[in-house]
């Protein structure tokens, strides 16, 4: 059986969860997106934000780190259980990215992805690209974050 075969369409994988502190989002923010409400609680507590919250970005690059993780701990499941290593890809990239609430210091986001299509490609014989669509989800149940997205990944 080929990794590509145990992808299914409407399956949804949990990738993981992240506590925002407030110190790691002044640390990244100082060095990717200096913006005050990212930066100075003072500050942050006078803008349209209302508190210090995490840049999209951090928002982003957690959901990013999470990914990698478990995409890295289902391949080493599939291969543990004797099944050959399975090529995955890079993107081709992404749509749709929304950060739609703010993720506040103390948040924590629980980020999912779900399957949404598969397809052999047409052009790059032994590969194919699987679409998902990925959010994150705070601690009180609203939605934070979403984008569209592919993959490639060997259907050999």
């Amino acid at each position: 059986m080929s990794y590509w075969d145990t992808i299914v369409i409407g399956e949804r994988v949990e990738i993981g969860s992240h506590r925002f502190e407030a110190a790691d989002i002044k640390r990244f923010a100082a060095k990717y997106d200096p913006q005050p409400f990212h930066l100075d609680e003072d500050a942050a507590r006078h803008s349209v934000l209302g508190g210090l919250c995490a840049s999209g970005w951090h928002t982003t690059a957690v959901w990013m780190r999470l990914n990698v993780d478990s995409q890295t701990a289902r391949i080493r499941a599939f291969v543990a259980a004797g099944n050959p290593v399975p090529k995955a890809g890079p993107s081709p990239g992404l749509k749709n990215l929304r950060w739609l609430k703010p993720v506040y210091a103390g948040d924590t986001v629980t980020f999912s992805q779900h399957v949404t299509a598969k397809r052999k490609s047409a052009s790059r014989p032994g590969w194919g690209v699987i679409e998902f669509s990925c959010e994150g989800v705070n601690q009180s149940g609203e939605t934070v974050f979403s984008f569209d997205a592919a993959a490639f990944y060997g259907t050999d």
